[in-house]
């Protein structure tokens, strides 16, 4: 146990529980709100699978790495709450909703539709707004049309246009970080 702790840890001395929640926390609420939906909910899960980890860490076995064990805790915490409040769970699109090593990833994407948000705020209008629909929205283009009073085909090309904007700052922006 010890060994599994200190590996989970990148070979660093287990200071105590304490290290484990520092350094597992992030990924198991991220779990839990993909999992929920719900960001109280996922908060208040994340700090009871601590709390029952702290309870039963005598059980984990080195079979797993203490990540996923800790997700496992918590999946069964959050269908044991769906189940009380009577409600079920519905399970994230993705196949690899229960594989932690891709929280890293979804860092990854948060962070880059962070930039894209900053960089869709700096477009002038209608391009922001065509392309907040579009993507953001998920409107078709007959409709984006509509509530601009326009063809589908100005729709078209001003969200084409919104796209190459965006896309020539953010190579811009990645010639400027070399």
């Amino acid at each position: 146990m010890a060994k599994a702790c200190q590996q989970a840890l990148g070979g660093e001395p287990l200071d105590g529980f304490e290290e484990v929640y520092k350094r597992h926390y992030h990924d198991v609420f991220l779990f839990l709100l993909r999992l929920t939906r719900d960001e109280a909910l996922a908060e208040e899960l994340t700090q009871a699978t601590f709390v029952q980890a702290l309870l039963h860490i005598g059980r984990f076995e080195e079979r797993c790495e203490l990540r996923v064990w800790l997700c496992q805790i918590a999946k069964h915490l959050a269908y044991a709450h769906a189940k009380k409040q009577k409600y079920e769970l519905a399970l994230p699109e993705s196949e690899d909703w229960e594989d932690p090593s891709s929280f890293p990833r979804d860092l990854e994407a948060r962070d880059e539709a962070f930039r894209l948000h900053l960089l869709l705020h700096g477009l002038d209008e209608p391009y922001k707004e065509v392309f907040s629909l579009r993507v953001f929205g998920e409107l078709p283009f007959v409709k984006i049309a509509e509530i601009f009073g326009k063809t589908e085909s100005w729709a078209r090309v001003t969200f084409h246009r919104a796209k190459r904007k965006i896309q020539e700052r953010m190579e811009s922006e990645h010639g400027t970080d070399q």
